[in-house]
């Protein structure tokens, strides 16, 4: 096919079957990483700890998913809902990042458990408000403390917010797992403004 890897995102594990998606991925020689999807009802910052729960049910199956297709890590945003990009107050910000920082250290045991990491991805801030840049997810990883939480980098979102892209990847080191390779427009690398020699 040209490709050596696909990234599955799963909105709705009820909608997959994982074991048509392994015939899948060991007909075509590729592997699989897993994108979590993190709406309004899957929110580890939410004030409902119900939520927190029903979010913690999804991450298990997505890792349960990542198992039975090798792959070694779940990647995303996992710390809040997608398109919170509000102005809250500091006392607000400071209570959802506690609240992401002990929920993700709770999907880091259970990553552990099934003998895999957590890569979490910054947003751009019209897509979070909590998490924006390396440095962002850097401070989260340090105060989760667990060895299984490492990064993602999406190309789209560093050209938003990074002022230096290579900057942005030494900032993380050995916490990252996984790079999305994605243009400023989302469109094909190479076909817009991204220096994709900072990558190198």
């Amino acid at each position: 096919m040209g490709f050596d890897l696909v990234e599955i995102p799963v909105e709705d594990p009820a909608l997959i079957d994982p074991h048509a998606v392994r015939t899948a991925l060991i007909e075509n020689e590729l592997q699989a990483v897993v994108c979590g999807v993190f709406g309004d009802t899957k929110d580890l910052t939410h004030d409902d700890t119900a939520v927190h729960e029903n979010c913690f049910d999804y991450i298990e199956k997505c890792f349960k998913f990542c198992n039975i297709w090798e792959s070694h890590f779940l990647a995303g945003p996992m710390y809040s809902a997608v398109g919170k990009a509000r102005m809250v107050p500091s006392e607000q910000r400071k209570i959802e990042w506690e609240r992401a920082v002990y929920n993700l250290g709770k999907a880091c045991v259970m990553a552990q458990k099934h003998g895999l990491s957590i890569a979490i991805e910054p947003l751009n801030r019209f897509e979070s408000d909590l998490v924006n840049t390396a440095e962002d997810v850097m401070r989260l990883i340090t105060d989760i403390n667990h060895p299984a939480a490492g990064v993602l980098l999406d190309g789209f979102h560093m050209t938003i917010e990074e002022k230096n892209i290579a900057e942005a990847i030494r900032t993380v080191g050995e916490r990252l797992i996984h790079v999305q390779v994605s243009e400023n427009h989302r469109g094909i690398p190479g076909t817009g403004l991204t220096p994709w020699n900072e990558f190198k």
